[in-house]
């Protein structure tokens, strides 16, 4: 009995132990979780509501629309068209691609083509990154695709501006185009504090207008806040900052006159710069043949990609900017005026042009061995005669001839606001001694001013410096930057700008001495060797024909049917007209084409004819009296509406083009290299006798 009640009672002991022992764990674990509970929602209530609005709130960039480029006349060469696209975000797909692909090729077309460069850049990219698998899908595969998308995940549809290119090949050189933001232009928008300015933004411009104008092209990237749920699916729109629009480019081409240009370089190799000598705004610019720059919006294929870049004629070199040239009889006139500028030989001095020069043992001859007996500087330049050339430059030093040539811009970088123009040679005692690394090569001779006086030698110039220097000339010596860009105009407030307005320098030349080489070139065309070609013009024009050798006939005799044709001379055509009121110079190349006064003056005069038509020039007055007039209100309601309205607001401003990573640094490949096209020295220049 009592060994009983002693158990009995040890039981309800140890229970009652547990009991208490239950209750202060129980207790303790609730002073914890109220000390927890206070912890999280009083002593770090700001921080985790922060927290738990960043995940119920997302910011979604909003894209700008690209700036528009048009020509002079509001014809519209680049443009922005709304497009749907799929885009595949790896890290949402679940299992194999290559199973995700075949089922959606079943209700989508995706080219092979598509599928190759989606896979290549599927491998290369983020987990995150969202990579473009198929653009321009028409209504019904959107909708279809809209309904279907949640059988395809980490597939998405999506509405975005793609760039369209109207013209294709026409001014594509010019254009240039826009490609995916590669790893270098990332690099380059987080080194110059720009990458925020690009979220969500998936091209960037490559080449061309595109490129150097970007900035201002681009514009400003807006931001939506959006409360979202758990699974990110967007609930309502909290707030929203609008993007701004990029600006607008007008250029200073007429699309008319370009697309009269190339079409006078069909089937051929060539370049072309035409400018307006009173403002320097570029005209037209041919680099012939061209490509299509709407293939590179999206990362061009493989095979387009080949067939462009190894390709012989070099479609995808800018030759007017790239592509340097011994520029043949066309440097006369400059030579000749830097004769009477020196005062080394006077206008009417004669000289015996027996058909051939004679230095120190090498004689330099006339082309087809013609002699034009007593010579004087008009003359010489009418007929072209090279005897009287190669003895000025007998009597002038390369270096003071390299002084007067660079004021005209050869041998120099215009600053026109296109990537990857090249310097060309411009000789001089010092150039030389920097291009050769033996001494006995470094000395100048004399006999290579003769040659280099007659446009041949070391001379490498590119068209647009050749161009520039028709213009200055034209223009009594005024230099005008050479731009493309002719007014930059906001599409919100109707606002614009010139880029270009005053003069750069101005090249102190004596009147008599222009009038001199002037006349000389209106006889050329009235009744020298490009006679032919202006036969019949309404309008008095000045110009110079020339030729340039491809490579050294080392005393042989040219015969151009028994010449590969690639190796044959190029032809080469200067010139300005009106010659009383200059309205438009010019300056262009016909590789491999022969002589200057057959092949290249008649494009000239097609391009003079078309600018110079009385219909024409009233619209382009017309054009520019309403654009002052326009200019005036805007000037007038920017006054009245005070320094805001002046300052533009938070629009960005850029009159200067900044441009983006060289172009070995772009995404895009580069083509072959143009091969330059130099004669050695002491060979004599050939010059079409007309």
């Amino acid at each position: 009995m009592f060994e009983f009640r002693k158990t009995g009672q040890h039981q309800r002991q140890t229970v009652l132990l547990r009991a208490w022992v239950a209750g202060v764990f129980a207790l303790v674990f609730l002073l914890l979780l109220v000390a927890r509970l206070w912890y999280l929602q009083v002593e770090r209530y700001d921080n985790l509501s922060a927290r738990a609005d960043q995940n119920r709130i997302t910011i979604v960039p909003v894209t700008p629309r690209r700036g528009q480029i048009t020509d002079r006349a509001g014809e519209v060469l680049a443009t922005n068209l709304r497009d749907y696209t799929l885009v595949v975000t790896r890290a949402q797909v679940e299992g194999k691609i290559e199973d995700l692909l075949d089922r959606l090729r079943a209700f989508v077309y995706i080219s092979d083509s598509d599928q190759r460069r989606f896979l290549r850049l599927y491998e290369q990219s983020g987990r995150y990154t969202p990579i473009l698998l198929r653009n321009n899908l028409n209504d019904i595969e959107a909708s279809w695709f809209a309904v279907h998308a949640f059988e395809f995940p980490g597939v998405n549809l999506q509405a975005r501006w793609v760039r369209s290119y109207p013209g294709h090949e026409s001014a594509a050189h010019v254009l240039g185009f826009v490609g995916r933001i590669s790893e270098e232009d990332e690099k380059y928008l987080e080194k110059t504090g720009q990458e925020g300015n690009y979220r969500g933004t998936l091209v960037i411009g490559k080449k061309g207008i595109e490129k150097t104008w970007e900035t201002v092209l681009h514009g400003r990237t807006g931001v939506d806040e959006l409360e979202v749920t758990a699974t990110g699916r967007p609930v309502r729109e909290l707030s929203r900052d609008d993007p701004v629009p990029g600006d607008n480019l007008e250029l200073s081409l007429d699309a008319g006159l370009q697309k009269l240009a190339e079409a006078q370089f069909e089937g051929r190799r060539g370049a072309l710069v035409a400018i307006q000598p009173k403002t320097g705004e570029i005209l037209a610019f041919v680099s012939s043949p061209s490509f299509d720059p709407n293939l590179f919006i999206d990362g061009i294929d493989v095979e387009s990609w080949r067939k462009l870049n190894e390709s012989p004629d070099h479609p995808l070199i800018n030759r007017p900017l790239y592509g340097t040239y011994p520029i043949g009889s066309t440097y006369k006139p400059f030579v000749a005026l830097a004769a009477l500028e020196m005062g080394l030989r006077g206008p009417r001095e004669r000289l015996s042009d027996p058909g051939y020069f004679e230095l120190a043992g090498q004689r330099f001859r006339n082309a087809g061995g013609a002699a034009y007996g007593p010579t004087d500087m008009h003359r010489a330049i009418v007929v072209s005669s090279d005897t009287y050339f190669y003895s000025l430059g007998a009597m002038m030093d390369v270096d003071a001839l390299h002084d007067f040539s660079k004021q005209f811009g050869f041998g120099q970088i215009t600053g026109i606001d296109l990537d990857g123009e090249r310097r060309g040679v411009l000789p001089s005692r010092a150039w030389k001694r920097e291009a050769y690394k033996k001494p006995s090569q470094q000395h100048w001779y004399q006999g290579e001013t003769v040659s280099v006086a007659v446009g041949q030698g070391y001379n490498a110039f590119t068209l647009l410096q050749l161009a520039q220097a028709t213009s200055v000339l034209a223009n009594d010596g005024i230099y005008m930057k050479p731009h493309l860009v002719r007014r930059i105009i906001d599409p919100q407030s109707g606002r614009f700008s010139y880029p270009v307005r005053a003069p750069q320098y101005t090249i102190p030349l004596k009147p008599e001495n222009l009038q001199v080489v002037r006349e000389a070139m209106v006889d050329v065309v009235r009744k020298g060797t490009a006679r032919r070609a202006f036969e019949g013009a309404s309008y008095q024009a000045a110009g110079k024909t020339g030729t340039a050798q491809v490579y050294s006939l080392k005393g042989a005799k040219y015969k151009a049917q028994t010449v590969d044709e690639r190796l044959r001379d190029h032809a080469l055509f200067m010139a300005y007209a009106p010659v009383d009121d200059p309205q438009i110079a010019l300056a262009l190349i016909v590789e491999n084409g022969g002589w200057g006064a057959s092949v290249a003056a008649p494009v000239a005069r097609a391009l003079f004819d078309y600018w110079l038509e009385p219909v024409r020039i009233a619209r382009r007055q017309q054009r520019l009296y309403e654009e002052r007039q326009a200019r005036a209100e805007l000037e007038e309601a920017r006054a009245a509406a005070g320094p805001a309205a002046s300052s533009g607001g938070n629009r960005p401003v850029a009159d200067v083009p900044t441009a983006l990573p060289d172009p070995e640094q772009d995404a895009v490949p580069e083509p072959a290299p143009l091969p330059d096209t130099e004669t050695p020295a002491g060979d004599g220049a050939l010059e079409d006798l007309g």
